[in-house]
Order: C-alpha cells, then sequence, then structure tokens
C-alpha cells in the first residue's frame, strides 16, 4: 500500500518510489518534480549513466534523438552510448552495433502482430509470404542496448548494464544474419534511437542482398529519432512492407515526465509526422501505437486523450493495450487488472479508434 507523500492519499496504485499520486503529479508537479527526479537520477548512476543529458559548452553535438547531447571530451550522451574521443563522436557508428540478436519463430509475440503481415494474412502477397499467418518463417530480433528513455517500469532493464560494453557487431555482420527463412528484421531494445545509423544501413545491406524476396523491417521505438533519420526509417519500412510502432507511454507530460524521466512533446510531433505516411501504403498497417497501462497512473482518461489524438490523425491507426508487470524501480505497483484493461480499451474505442487491442493478456490480473 502506497501513500502520496502531498496528499496523503493511500492506495496500491501509489508507488512508494515514485512517491506521489498521479493526481499530485498533474496538478502539483512543480512542488513533487524535484524528489522525482532524484529518484530517475539514482537510477541511472547505478548503471554508470549520466544524469541529465550533457550540455557541455564546448562539447559535440549528437542529432540521433531530441536531446540533442552536446558531450564533453571523454563523456557520453544522455544513452550511455555515444561518447567522444579525441574530439570526434563514437559508439552507435554504422560499423558499431552494441546490441545482441536472435531468430525468433513467426507468428511471434510483436506488439504488432494482431495486424502485421507476420501474424494475419494482411500484405499477401507483395508483404507476406503465405495467406496465413507466417509459420515456418521466422524474424530477425533485434535488441540494441541503449536507450534515449529512463523508464522506471522499464521491462528490459537488464540492458543497461551493457551500454558502455565493447560489444560490437557491424551492420554487415547483422546483415549476415539473415537467411532463406527470414521474413522479417525487428529493430527494438532499450531503443533503436542512438543506434539509428547502424540500423538503418543493417537494413540497407541486408535488403539488398536478399533482392526480389519478402523482408519487411520493423520498429518498436519511444520515438525519440530526430530527421532525417525519423523519415529514413519510415521509407525503409514503408518499401519493405514493415512498420514503425511508437509506444506513447503517457498523454500528460508532467506524468511522461514522473514514469520515463522525459517529456514527451517531440514523441507526439514525430507521431504526427508519421501519420502523414499511413496513406501510402494502408495494407498492411505502416504506423501503430502502443501504451503499457500502469496501475495508477495510465489510466482511461491518459488512453482516451492518447486515442482521441490518434483518431484524429486516423481512426483506423492500430492501438494496442499493454499489461504492466512490476518490474525494475515500480516493483511496488501491482499488474494491470483485467477491468483497467477492458476500461482503457472501451475509452480508446468510444474516442473514434477502429482498432484496439488488448496485449500481453497472459499478464492481466483477475480481480477487479
Amino acid at each position: 500500500m502506497g501513500r502520496c507523500r502531498s496528499c496523503h492519499s493511500s492506495s496500491n496504485t501509489i508507488s512508494t518510489t515514485i512517491g506521489y499520486c498521479g493526481q499530485c503529479i498533474q496538478d502539483r508537479f512543480e512542488e513533487v518534480w524535484p524528489e522525482i527526479k532524484t529518484v530517475h537520477q539514482r537510477s541511472r548512476l547505478a548503471y554508470g549513466l549520466p544524469a541529465d543529458p550533457p550540455r557541455a559548452q564546448d562539447g559535440q553535438t549528437c542529432g540521433l534523438c531530441f536531446h540533442g547531447c552536446s558531450i564533453p571530451e571523454g563523456g557520453t550522451g544522455f544513452c550511455g552510448l555515444r561518447r567522444v574521443e579525441s574530439s570526434k563522436i563514437k559508439g552507435g557508428r554504422p560499423h558499431e552495433g552494441n546490441l545482441y540478436y536472435y531468430h525468433d519463430p513467426l507468428p511471434t509475440n510483436c506488439v504488432g502482430s494482431f495486424v502485421c503481415p507476420a501474424g494475419t494474412n494482411g500484405g499477401y502477397p507483395q508483404f507476406s509470404a503465405s495467406e496465413t499467418p507466417e509459420y515456418g518463417f521466422k524474424n530477425l530480433a533485434v535488441f540494441y542496448n541503449a536507450c534515449s528513455f529512463n523508464c522506471l517500469f522499464c521491462q528490459n532493464y537488464h540492458y543497461k548494464r551493457q551500454t558502455a560494453s565493447s560489444i560490437n557487431f557491424t551492420s554487415g555482420d547483422l546483415a549476415e544474419a539473415v537467411d532463406e527463412k527470414t521474413s522479417c528484421i525487428c529493430y527494438f531494445g532499450g531503443d533503436p534511437a542512438p543506434q539509428v545509423l547502424h540500423a538503418l544501413k543493417a537494413a540497407k545491406l541486408a535488403r539488398k542482398q536478399n533482392p526480389g524476396r519478402i523482408l519487411r523491417i520493423c520498429w518498436e521505438t519511444n520515438g525519440s529519432a530526430q530527421e532525417p533519420f525519423l523519415s529514413m526509417m519510415a521509407e525503409t519500412s514503408i518499401e519493405s512492407g514493415g512498420c514503425i510502432k511508437i509506444d506513447l507511454k503517457a498523454w500528460k507530460e508532467n506524468i511522461h515526465f514522473a514514469l520515463c524521466g522525459v517529456s514527451n512533446q517531440k514523441v507526439l510531433d514525430n507521431f504526427k509526422t508519421l501519420s502523414k505516411w499511413v496513406s501510402r501504403r494502408p495494407d498492411p498497417p505502416f504506423l501503430l501505437a502502443s501504451t503499457l497501462l500502469v496501475p495508477g497512473y495510465v489510466d482511461e482518461e491518459e488512453v482516451s486523450s492518447i486515442a482521441s489524438f490518434l483518431a484524429g490523425l486516423n481512426p483506423d491507426i492500430p492501438y494496442s493495450l499493454l499489461a504492466f508487470y512490476p518490474q525494475f524501480y515500480l516493483k511496488d505497483l501491482p499488474p494491470t487488472s483485467r477491468r483497467h484493461a477492458q476500461r482503457c480499451q472501451e475509452a480508446a474505442e468510444n474516442a473514434g479508434l477502429r482498432r484496439v487491442h488488448i496485449g500481453n493478456i497472459h499478464l492481466l490480473r483477475d480481480d477487479y
């Protein structure tokens, strides 16, 4: 049972780690943010990551993600991967992939599987290898060990131990991992943004080495990439039959700061930019959204606002609501309840979206 240090309300959906309820975070942000920020900083310093994006006056500017870090000599960007040595930014270049990869049999538990060619009959025959889900084929899953966010609920936080490591796969190495049964490459993590140069180069090589066959390029991302890389990601996915799935973690900026340590305004702007590409290839869907239903912080009101934003762009944008499971710094919250998920689905549909899906249903708790 958590207790809000501001309004003193008690609930099992108030995180003792964050220290404040969602309402007080929204209404009294200037008052409560300094304490919440120290939690984020502590969680980063534990892994040797910078507490804040560097702003060195004489630093080298990284333009891959929305932080635009100005990195001092010998320092790293907020992601912990991009670093400056001898006045040059290193890490995340096309020949420097800090990642691991594996082949995942299709159809898999990808967030977009409810609409993508691997899990449906969408896009056949141009973008799908089968009139049914792609049984017998596989996905090359590429997990990048760096991120531009600092989500306290991160489900894959173990990658943080590897961010500063010397794991290296060139873009050519990754392209070579594509075999005759690989029908898609999915970049995730962490997040692809800090290593988008590597991902784009690997995708280009893989498609060049496998001409005239189905090889979709997909991205699961927090939406933090800057231009021109955002459009390059979109072009690669549009042409190949792949998709970009952006995790819209919250609607209210204050809630997003509390959960993820950063603003969501550039993410929403990027999503709006990508929505203009949707009409170029409606089937299979090019752009997807998802939201993790964090009890006490991401409720029906949050989901309704996100869904209204999406419906205003295009009501056919697929939207997946994901069950939360206690991890990392938010181990003190319960899993998402079935009723919570159902209420959020109803809110999203009432906001005008036509394709709303509840994912990770095996994680939902049955109590209401």
